[in-house]
């Protein structure tokens, strides 16, 4: 990957719908050597998939939890069925296993209160768990689907990107 693929990346994570002509025109490609890029790039699964990033609260989902979890029994078989059954439920949006006093964590959308009632007497239901934490965001400070790209590369090795925000 090098500075052109990284940029177009940069462009495709802020706007999917950029017109090939566009992203060549900002990358400095014309169009066929730019589709041929982005098309290597999807082939490489570093782009995994091309979403509308849709706004919760404006269809109802005003309610993000954030669900921790801690079980007793760690086998394989266990984790196999939670997994899927977890997997299932159209309310998790972000399913993680995770290293620590927790086990697992889940971000969770849905309408309201009750209907996160629902979902957790459901997720309850699922398997025996040891204990299951419920945290209820109460404002959204921060939100991107955007990863932080490295910058060009520096005697063949990519140099991570910060950014720095005023007052630091």
């Amino acid at each position: 990957m090098d500075s052109i693929d990284l940029k177009i990346l940069a462009l495709l994570q802020n706007d999917a719908t950029l017109s090939i002509a566009t992203i060549g025109e900002k990358v400095g490609l014309s169009q066929t050597p730019c589709w041929k890029r982005i098309q290597r790039l999807e082939a490489d699964g570093v782009i995994d998939r091309r979403v509308a990033v849709l706004d919760p609260v404006k269809l109802g989902l005003g309610l993000t939890v954030f669900v921790s979890i801690e079980t007793s029994d760690h086998s394989r078989d266990w984790l196999e069925r939670f997994a899927s059954t977890v997997s299932a439920m159209p309310e998790v949006l972000e399913f993680y296993r995770m290293a620590g006093d927790v086990d697992y964590m889940l971000r969770v959308v849905v309408a309201d209160m009750q209907a996160y009632d629902t979902f957790y007497k459901q997720l309850i239901a699922t398997l025996p768990l040891k204990n299951v934490t419920s945290r209820f965001a109460m404002e959204k400070v921060k939100s991107t689907t955007a990863l932080p790209l490295p910058s060009a590369p520096t005697n063949g090795r990519f140099i991570p990107t910060l950014s720095v925000v005023a007052g630091e």
